[in-house]
């Protein structure tokens, strides 16, 4: 009798493109705080970020127009104004926030994890809100990633940081900025496509940034190689590999998978910040990074099982727009 061999190399071919998409996802999203720190060695802030805007608005603009037109799809002045302010705070302020803690010397790994537990903040204080329970795993989570980042960053204060104490806030704000975000697009009634979302958010960025540095009279870009590579690193692993494989594995995977894999993005951007700019990484720093991912899967596990005993929508399942990083 013969032996159908055709479906086993099927799957297996399928379950080894997914784990090669997996780990070029999380080095994608990883590779945002790392462009930041190379970014910030070689132009001001306002610099770096209006080109690295400019260009994907040239790119993104015209084909999501082009798209919407053919699909009668254009978006509605009411919803065209709700994403640009989603745009200005899930983007524009959160980037502004990552890029100045890492411009001030906050390590890329400690900037990574306290972006990291935002969806528990945002499940937290925006549950009361939109009127749905908070169990009580999530304020265990909640308790437990705010010791795991309090750990993280008396690790890096502690190991001769050039950051100011006040730089480790400035994360945090950042953070706020998406929980914000995250408030205005529960709040909506209709859903915008994704790749006409980003659009919209990359041209208010380009916008809010642009101004920033005429204003601030650093619009012209250096002449220097490592600006140009930056910015490419930023432009192309960052925004197109990161949020493009972020909806691919989506689609194959699922969310809750997807959302596992953002469990590594920093631990990998620490130790990625350690061996490329010899930032510290201590026992502490690795220990306060398990406490955070630990605080993340308390919650997912608890979701996970409200969801299969069919008791409705929880806190846990809000989450903030994704969006360029």
């Amino acid at each position: 009798m013969s032996k159908q061999i055709g479906i086993p190399r099927i799957v297996t071919s399928r379950s080894a493109v997914t784990a090669t998409l997996s780990v070029l996802f999380v080095a994608c999203w990883s590779s945002g705080f790392i462009g930041a720190k190379l970014g910030a060695d070689s132009a001001e802030i306002p610099t770096l970020l209006m080109w690295r805007f400019l260009p994907l608005v040239a790119v993104l603009v015209p084909i999501v127009w082009l798209s919407a037109r053919r699909r009668n799809m254009v978006p509605t002045p009411r919803t065209l104004g709700r994403q640009v302010v989603i745009g200005m705070l899930s983007q524009s302020g959160y980037l502004l926030s990552v890029y100045w803690a890492v411009d001030l010397g906050v390590n890329t790994g400690t900037t990574a994890l306290i972006d990291g537990i935002q969806p528990l903040v945002a499940a937290a204080l925006l549950g009361p809100v939109l009127g749905v329970a908070v169990p009580r795993m999530l304020w265990i989570g909640l308790a437990i990633g705010l010791g795991g980042v309090a750990m993280v960053t008396a690790a890096d204060a502690g190991a001769g940081a050039s950051a100011p104490w006040w730089a480790y806030a400035i994360p945090f704000l950042g953070m706020l900025s998406l929980v914000a975000s995250t408030f205005v697009q529960q709040r909506a009634h209709t859903s915008t496509p994704p790749l006409q979302a980003l659009a919209i958010h990359c041209s208010t960025s380009a916008i809010v940034f642009t101004t920033l540095a005429v204003a601030s009279g650093v619009a012209v870009p250096p002449s220097v190689n490592t600006f140009w590579i930056a910015l490419l690193w930023l432009v192309v692993l960052s925004t197109f590999g990161g949020y493009g494989l972020y909806w691919l594995l989506l689609r194959r995977i699922g969310i809750t998978s997807v959302n596992t894999l953002m469990f590594l993005i920093a631990p990998v951007t620490a130790v990625w910040g350690a061996l490329m700019f010899g930032e510290s990484f201590t026992a502490f720093t690795a220990l306060g990074l398990a406490v955070g991912i630990l605080a993340v899967v308390v919650v997912t596990r608890a979701d996970n099982h409200q969801k299969k005993r069919g008791e409705g929508e929880n806190a846990c399942s809000v989450r903030a727009p994704i969006t360029s990083r």
